[in-house]
């Protein structure tokens, strides 16, 4: 896959020194994908970053495998299709993308430019900043028992990072997504017990992957058990048992990790604080250059709010487009832009080949 291929140019969570740039693209799902494209074009340098920990945004984690009909140019293809055909576009630019960085300041400095700090440590010092946040930071559907906020990182767990972690623990995974069952399947080989919970007996899941699990549960390698998360039995910091919920009683499963997959929800979460004109969890644009009621923030995609606003992502490529062209008058005042179609950029064409021989 390209987004394998692309690897290199990704970090996580990575300390540095402020990097230097003209904008920072806050987002790296389709639109955020394109405005590095965008901006490249224009002759405008950027960086990505995304507090997800892969590229793709709510199109990977909601529905990569959903297909899209309303790409220009393209009939039919799915979320993950459109990404990887977007890392392949923006290639030729060597963009960077700084992912499981979420953003929590921004201030503008008596030059006018912008200081932009992550949670993770990272400083970037730009121009103009645009965020393609679709519907924000996406954050884990946490499990509302008593027990499990001060069990979480230790007992509970709402993502996997490594395996080593589970080894040789009786576990259980609670979901019934995509997540939910190839965590399962990961885990059962290395897991003493391994058991999915789940609130129905359906999945929200790829057809193999249920079939996989299925087989998994009749060969004994795992179990499944219909019902909801009830209780945790918990002491010295320790998870010792679940009591699991269902129609007709409850049931008490031994385990001392849980993997809580109930998926993920939008939350604005810092960009609220930004001093922006939001409504109804969305920022506020001048439809013009989509800029926000901050001059120099714009706003793009799902994130942004006007009249007649529609939630596509051959809107937020358009909207992209047009917060570029304004967002270079903020990278170089003394600089006039001159419009050049794609088909006559002789600079473009020469990367794009030269890119396309290398690959």
């Amino acid at each position: 896959m390209l987004q394998n291929r692309e690897a290199r140019r990704l970090t996580k969570c990575t300390k540095m020194e402020a990097i230097k740039t003209d904008i920072l693209i806050i987002g790296a799902g389709p639109v955020g994908l394109f405005a590095a494209f965008e901006a490249n074009v224009i002759g405008l340098m950027c960086q990505i970053v995304d507090s997800l920990d892969r590229i793709g945004g709510q199109c990977i984690e909601l529905y990569p495998d959903k297909p899209i009909y309303d790409i220009p140019a393209i009939p039919s293809c799915t979320a993950r299709e459109l990404v990887d055909r977007l890392m392949e576009q923006i290639r030729p630019f060597d963009v960077p993308i700084h992912l499981s960085q979420r953003v929590s300041k921004v201030e503008q400095r008596d030059d006018h430019r912008w200081t932009v700090i992550t949670e993770q440590g990272m400083t970037f010092d730009i121009a103009a900043i645009l965020i393609a946040a679709g519907n924000g930071s996406f954050v884990p559907q946490r499990l509302q028992v008593p027990e499990a906020a001060a069990l979480e990182g230790n007992a509970v767990h709402y993502s996997v990072t490594r395996l080593a972690e589970f080894e040789g623990r009786d576990i259980v995974i609670a979901g019934g997504g995509n997540s939910a069952l190839d965590w399962a399947l990961a885990l059962k080989n290395v897991a003493k017990t391994l058991t999915l919970v789940h609130r129905r007996a359906g999945f929200s899941a790829d057809a193999n992957s249920v079939a996989a699990m299925k087989c998994a549960v009749e060969a004994g390698e795992m179990r499944f058990v219909m019902g909801i998360i009830d209780s945790l039995d918990a002491h010295d910091n320790a998870l010792h048992t679940l009591r699991i919920k269902q129609i007709d009683g409850t049931t008490d499963i031994a385990a001392d990790k849980v993997i809580v997959l109930y998926g993920l929800v939008a939350d604005l979460g810092p960009i609220a604080t930004w001093d922006l004109d939001v409504r109804g969890g969305r920022i506020e644009v001048d439809t013009s250059n989509y800029e926000s009621s901050r001059p120099g923030i714009f706003a793009v995609g799902d994130i942004a709010n006007y009249p007649n606003k529609q939630k596509l992502i051959l809107s937020g490529f358009h909207e992209a487009s047009l917060a570029l062209r304004k967002a270079f008058s903020y990278a170089y005042p003394d600089k006039k832009r001159t419009h050049i179609h794609s088909s006559y950029d002789a600079k473009l064409a020469e990367r794009v080949q030269a890119s396309a021989d290398h690959s």
